[in-house]
Protein backbone atom coordinates (compact mmCIF):
# COMPACT_ATOMS: atom_id res chain seq x y z
CA UNK A 1 0.00 0.00 0.00
CA UNK A 2 2.86 2.36 0.76
CA UNK A 3 4.25 1.51 -2.67
CA UNK A 4 1.25 3.18 -4.30
CA UNK A 5 1.78 6.32 -2.21
CA UNK A 6 5.50 6.35 -2.90
CA UNK A 7 5.08 5.73 -6.65
CA UNK A 8 4.18 9.36 -7.27
CA UNK A 9 6.93 10.92 -5.18
CA UNK A 10 9.80 10.65 -7.63
CA UNK A 11 7.86 11.66 -10.78
CA UNK A 12 6.74 14.81 -8.98
CA UNK A 13 9.98 15.63 -7.16
CA UNK A 14 12.52 15.51 -9.99
CA UNK A 15 10.48 17.29 -12.68
CA UNK A 16 9.51 19.84 -10.04
CA UNK A 17 13.15 20.57 -9.27
CA UNK A 18 13.93 20.76 -12.99
CA UNK A 19 11.05 23.19 -13.57
CA UNK A 20 12.20 25.29 -10.60
CA UNK A 21 15.75 25.38 -11.99
CA UNK A 22 14.43 26.47 -15.39
CA UNK A 23 12.32 29.09 -13.65
CA UNK A 24 15.33 30.42 -11.77
CA UNK A 25 16.85 31.52 -15.08
CA UNK A 26 13.71 33.33 -16.29
CA UNK A 27 13.19 36.87 -14.95
CA UNK A 28 9.37 36.61 -15.02
CA UNK A 29 6.87 39.38 -14.26
CA UNK A 30 7.50 39.48 -10.52
CA UNK A 31 11.24 38.89 -10.55
CA UNK A 32 13.33 35.89 -9.51
CA UNK A 33 13.52 36.69 -5.83
CA UNK A 34 9.79 37.06 -5.30
CA UNK A 35 9.08 34.01 -7.48
CA UNK A 36 11.50 31.79 -5.57
CA UNK A 37 10.26 33.05 -2.19
CA UNK A 38 6.66 32.34 -3.23
CA UNK A 39 7.83 28.95 -4.51
CA UNK A 40 9.43 28.14 -1.16
CA UNK A 41 6.17 29.00 0.62
CA UNK A 42 4.19 26.90 -1.88
CA UNK A 43 6.66 24.03 -1.39
CA UNK A 44 6.01 23.98 2.36
CA UNK A 45 2.23 24.29 1.96
CA UNK A 46 2.09 21.49 -0.64
CA UNK A 47 4.33 19.28 1.49
CA UNK A 48 2.09 19.72 4.54
CA UNK A 49 -1.19 19.30 2.67
CA UNK A 50 -0.11 16.18 0.80
CA UNK A 51 1.68 14.57 3.75
CA UNK A 52 -1.14 15.02 6.24
CA UNK A 53 -4.25 14.65 4.11
CA UNK A 54 -6.42 11.55 4.62
CA UNK A 55 -4.27 10.27 7.49
CA UNK A 56 -7.40 9.37 9.42
CA UNK A 57 -8.63 7.16 6.56
CA UNK A 58 -5.24 5.43 6.33
CA UNK A 59 -5.24 4.79 10.09
CA UNK A 60 -8.83 3.54 10.02
CA UNK A 61 -8.07 1.07 7.23
CA UNK A 62 -4.88 -0.07 8.97
CA UNK A 63 -6.75 -0.75 12.23
CA UNK A 64 -9.25 -2.94 10.40
CA UNK A 65 -6.62 -4.81 8.38
CA UNK A 66 -6.97 -8.57 8.01
CA UNK A 67 -4.47 -11.24 7.12
CA UNK A 68 -4.11 -11.75 3.35
CA UNK A 69 -5.73 -14.95 2.19
CA UNK A 70 -4.89 -17.30 -0.64
CA UNK A 71 -7.52 -15.72 -2.87
CA UNK A 72 -6.07 -12.19 -2.50
CA UNK A 73 -4.07 -11.06 -5.49
CA UNK A 74 -1.19 -8.83 -4.35
CA UNK A 75 1.13 -7.24 -6.91
CA UNK A 76 4.84 -6.88 -6.49
CA UNK A 77 6.42 -3.46 -6.17
CA UNK A 78 7.66 -2.98 -9.74
CA UNK A 79 4.29 -3.77 -11.30
CA UNK A 80 2.50 -1.39 -8.94
CA UNK A 81 4.92 1.47 -9.63
CA UNK A 82 4.79 0.90 -13.39
CA UNK A 83 0.98 0.83 -13.43
CA UNK A 84 0.71 4.00 -11.35
CA UNK A 85 3.16 5.90 -13.53
CA UNK A 86 1.50 4.72 -16.74
CA UNK A 87 -1.88 5.82 -15.47
CA UNK A 88 -0.67 9.30 -14.57
CA UNK A 89 2.00 9.94 -17.21
CA UNK A 90 -0.04 12.54 -19.12
CA UNK A 91 -1.03 14.32 -15.92
CA UNK A 92 2.61 14.38 -14.83
CA UNK A 93 3.75 15.72 -18.21
CA UNK A 94 1.02 18.36 -18.14
CA UNK A 95 1.93 19.39 -14.59
CA UNK A 96 5.58 19.75 -15.62
CA UNK A 97 4.68 21.90 -18.62
CA UNK A 98 2.42 24.12 -16.49
CA UNK A 99 5.19 24.46 -13.90
CA UNK A 100 7.70 25.52 -16.56
CA UNK A 101 5.20 27.90 -18.17
CA UNK A 102 4.38 29.49 -14.82
CA UNK A 103 7.97 30.73 -14.68
CA UNK A 104 6.86 33.59 -16.91
CA UNK A 105 4.86 34.97 -13.99
CA UNK A 106 6.45 33.58 -10.81
CA UNK A 107 9.89 32.13 -11.60
CA UNK A 108 10.43 28.76 -9.93
CA UNK A 109 7.15 28.76 -7.99
CA UNK A 110 5.34 26.13 -10.07
CA UNK A 111 8.32 23.79 -9.98
CA UNK A 112 8.68 24.10 -6.23
CA UNK A 113 4.96 23.46 -5.80
CA UNK A 114 5.34 20.26 -7.82
CA UNK A 115 8.42 19.25 -5.83
CA UNK A 116 6.56 19.92 -2.58
CA UNK A 117 3.80 17.53 -3.61
CA UNK A 118 6.42 14.86 -4.35
CA UNK A 119 8.13 15.43 -1.01
CA UNK A 120 4.75 15.21 0.73
CA UNK A 121 4.05 11.82 -0.86
CA UNK A 122 7.48 10.59 0.18
CA UNK A 123 6.90 11.81 3.76
CA UNK A 124 3.49 10.10 3.82
CA UNK A 125 5.08 6.80 2.72
CA UNK A 126 7.74 7.15 5.42
CA UNK A 127 5.00 7.59 8.04
CA UNK A 128 3.20 4.51 6.70
CA UNK A 129 6.51 2.62 6.89
CA UNK A 130 6.90 3.61 10.54
CA UNK A 131 3.45 2.20 11.25
CA UNK A 132 4.36 -1.01 9.37
CA UNK A 133 7.55 -1.41 11.41
CA UNK A 134 5.68 -0.73 14.65
CA UNK A 135 2.97 -3.28 13.82
CA UNK A 136 5.53 -5.71 12.29
CA UNK A 137 3.44 -6.19 9.11
CA UNK A 138 3.24 -4.95 5.55
CA UNK A 139 -0.07 -3.40 4.49
CA UNK A 140 -1.44 -4.31 1.07
CA UNK A 141 -4.46 -3.26 -0.95
CA UNK A 142 -6.19 -5.79 -3.16
CA UNK A 143 -5.54 -4.81 -6.75
CA UNK A 144 -9.20 -5.07 -7.72
CA UNK A 145 -10.09 -2.48 -5.06
CA UNK A 146 -7.57 0.16 -6.07
CA UNK A 147 -9.18 2.74 -8.31
CA UNK A 148 -6.70 4.81 -10.31
CA UNK A 149 -3.88 4.45 -7.78
CA UNK A 150 -5.79 5.53 -4.69
CA UNK A 151 -4.84 3.30 -1.74
CA UNK A 152 -7.47 4.90 0.51
CA UNK A 153 -10.21 5.46 -2.07
CA UNK A 154 -13.90 4.74 -1.62
CA UNK A 155 -13.64 1.25 -3.17
CA UNK A 156 -11.02 0.13 -0.63
CA UNK A 157 -12.85 -1.80 2.06
CA UNK A 158 -9.80 -2.70 4.10
CA UNK A 159 -6.13 -3.48 3.98
CA UNK A 160 -4.56 -6.90 3.93
CA UNK A 161 -1.45 -7.73 5.92
CA UNK A 162 1.47 -10.04 5.44
CA UNK A 163 4.64 -10.56 7.39
CA UNK A 164 7.35 -7.91 7.07
CA UNK A 165 9.51 -10.17 4.88
CA UNK A 166 6.81 -10.91 2.28
CA UNK A 167 7.05 -9.43 -1.18
CA UNK A 168 9.77 -7.27 -2.67
CA UNK A 169 8.99 -4.01 -0.85
CA UNK A 170 10.38 -2.84 2.45
CA UNK A 171 8.19 -1.02 5.00
CA UNK A 172 7.29 2.37 3.55
CA UNK A 173 7.27 1.14 -0.04
CA UNK A 174 11.01 1.28 -0.70
CA UNK A 175 12.75 -1.41 -2.69
CA UNK A 176 13.85 -4.26 -0.44
CA UNK A 177 17.61 -4.61 -0.26
CA UNK A 178 18.83 -8.15 -0.68
CA UNK A 179 22.10 -9.08 1.08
Amino acid sequence: MAVIVRAGASPLWWPGLLAAAVGAFVPGLTGRRIGLMAGAALFLVALAVVAFSRTGRYAELARGATRAGRSDFLQDRDVTVRNWRRGYRWWLAGAFLVAVASAGVLPGAGGLLLAGAGAGLWLKSVRIGQRERRDDVLYWVRTDWVERGRPAGSRVKGYRTTGPMAGDAAPGGARRRRP
